[in-house]
């Protein structure tokens, strides 16, 4: 997966950002921020359309949709 990329974590169920590879694992990180972790290739996915809005509405700006 190449960075950047939204993911799920099978293993765990969760959702973040490909931040990089080290060694036999990938490095994810929650979308935002927050502490990365490890996982392996072979339990990631690629996060689906109805996934992709979940991971970045929660970082909308404040303001955002206000007259």
């Amino acid at each position: 997966m190449p960075v950047g990329s939204y993911v799920v974590d099978t293993r765990t169920g969760r959702t973040g950002v490909v931040m990089g590879h080290e060694g036999p694992y990938v490095q994810l990180r929650p979308y935002g921020g927050g502490r990365e972790w490890d996982a392996a290739p072979d339990a990631l996915r690629e996060a689906t359309p109805a996934e992709r809005p979940e991971i970045t509405a929660v970082f909308r700006p404040a303001d955002e949709g206000r007259p």
